[in-house]
């Protein structure tokens, strides 16, 4: 064989090989970002004490917050949104502090994440690496008695909720709220419906006025998923002036208000 013909040969092979390899790196979280994740908020943390939970692959943080009662409720299992950690200040950890002091014990779990520029359709090949996270955070919240157990996502952390609940079904928790439900980026619409339909136990769907279009355009057909659901207790609710991460005092505090609220009349 000439040095010519084996130089061919290998750019044919480096051409098979190089799109593999970026596949399976796009299907693994970047477990070195949530180390640096890790070491800039566990030495921050106040409220609540960082813990390891296994998803039977590998250990992940997570913050857990007990109810400020001698009868705890229930317990309440976060998912924060895209690229974010289990003590986020938008979202996450206005309510992660506020539900124990109202008998919910908080779970919040750091999700998979990639880096800083990974859009929806980035993110999707590692929802399997999510649902070991939230079958290990259900796990977790059983083992220590909790039976009223309410599953609450944000953003990103609703489509790795949906996809936990594509592959087990609704019956490891007893309540689902979502916040921000069916956020993707511009041009990458979901690639499967919310199954909103197939969830028999209650579900929250709350919103902002100023969320991001995909959430808003959204909406009806959600409510309509509801409906088919026909579970009694369930509602979607639009917080006025909100945008998608509730980031100002007043609305952060609407958002619990019907958080708790609806928690309640459970």
């Amino acid at each position: 064989m000439t040095m010519r013909l084996m130089k061919i040969g290998l750019v044919g092979i480096l051409l098979i090989i190089v799109p593999v390899l970026s596949l399976r790196a796009a299907d693994v979280p970047d477990y070195e970002r949530e180390l640096r994740l890790r070491d800039e908020i566990v030495d921050t943390i106040v409220v609540g004490e960082p813990i390891d939970l296994n998803d039977g692959k590998r250990d992940f943080l997570a913050v857990i917050t007990e109810a400020e009662a001698e009868q705890p409720k229930g317990a309440v299992l976060i998912l924060h949104g895209r690229g974010y950690h289990p003590v986020w200040p938008a979202v996450v950890q206005p309510l992660r502090a506020r539900l124990p002091e109202q008998g919910w014990t908080s779970l919040s779990l750091q999700m998979p994440v990639l880096h800083k520029e990974a859009k929806y359709y980035d993110y999707a090949p590692i929802f399997p690496e999510a649902r070991g996270r939230i079958a290990a955070g259900v796990r977790y919240l059983r083992d220590k008695g909790y039976e009223n157990m309410v599953i609450l996502a944000h953003s990103c952390g609703v489509h790795m909720a949906m996809s936990y609940v594509r592959e087990n079904g609704d019956g490891d928790f007893d309540a689902y709220i979502g916040v921000g439900m069916g956020a993707t980026d511009y041009g990458q619409p979901m690639r499967q419906p919310l199954p909103l339909d197939r969830i028999s136990k209650p579900v929250l769907d709350i919103y902002g006025s100023n969320d991001f279009p995909a959430v808003l355009r959204l909406a009806l057909q959600r409510k309509s998923m509801l409906r088919k659901a026909g579970n009694d207790h369930s509602r979607q609710v639009m917080v006025s002036g909100a945008d998608h991460y509730f980031d100002t005092n007043t609305h952060a505090e609407e958002l619990g208000d019907e958080v708790l609220e609806w928690l309640e009349r459970l």
